[in-house]
């Protein structure tokens, strides 16, 4: 799913460069991570945000795993490792293109 905040803007007349928060994930990587809090789940599924900023650069920002387990209190979480590995690589094969 995508948000496109600048369509947003445009809606009220309102100037903003590109900006689209992605959203994906499925119950096959976030079940174990909510298994070790349930709270977690206000943070899933997994979101990224790509914006242009004020020189055209594009950026890719998103919270990794591993920071989100340690919001929940939950830091060792095994499902942990995984989720992060695959966000990466997700996020390293988007810019490569």
């Amino acid at each position: 799913m995508r948000i496109d905040h600048a369509a947003g803007a445009a809606k009220i007349g309102k100037p903003l460069r590109h900006t689209e928060v992605l959203i994906f994930g499925n119950p096959q990587g976030g079940t174990p991570f909510m298994e070790c809090a349930q709270s977690v789940g206000i943070d899933l599924p997994l979101k990224a945000l790509v914006w242009e900023d004020a020189q055209g650069q594009v950026w890719l920002g998103y919270n990794d795993p591993a920071f989100l387990a340690q919001r929940h209190g939950v830091g060792q979480c095994p499902a942990v490792s995984a989720l992060s590995k695959a966000l990466s690589g997700l996020a390293e094969t988007t810019i490569a293109r």
